[in-house]
């Protein structure tokens, strides 16, 4: 499995940096993943669900540890370049990430 598009949609929060949409194999989509500052840097935080109780689970992750560090690797790096492109925060919402 390659991540064959990273789209980057960044927001002005405090620890939300951006959401991101990736796809996989160039036939595969999976939206809302975020990119979060947390207390030791950088990380993407899978898309979830609320439940009914008030906690989330994740919609979609990956299996294991060396997966999901691949993913977040060709995440960031593709947050950093947009960044640096400096395409300005849009709002938050569905509306800024639903391109």
């Amino acid at each position: 499995m390659e991540i064959t598009e990273v789209r980057v949609f960044p927001v002005s929060e405090e620890k939300l940096k951006a959401y991101v949409t990736i796809t996989l194999d160039h036939c595969f989509v999976v939206r809302d993943l975020k990119v979060i500052h947390g207390n030791s840097g950088l990380f993407i935080a899978m898309p979830a669900k609320r439940r009914k109780d008030g906690t989330f689970k994740d919609i979609a992750h990956p299996l294991n540890s060396e997966t999901r560090e691949k993913m977040e690797r060709t995440i960031l790096a593709e947050y950093e370049r947009e960044v640096k492109k400096g395409t300005g925060p849009r709002p938050t919402g569905t509306e800024a990430h639903d391109a």
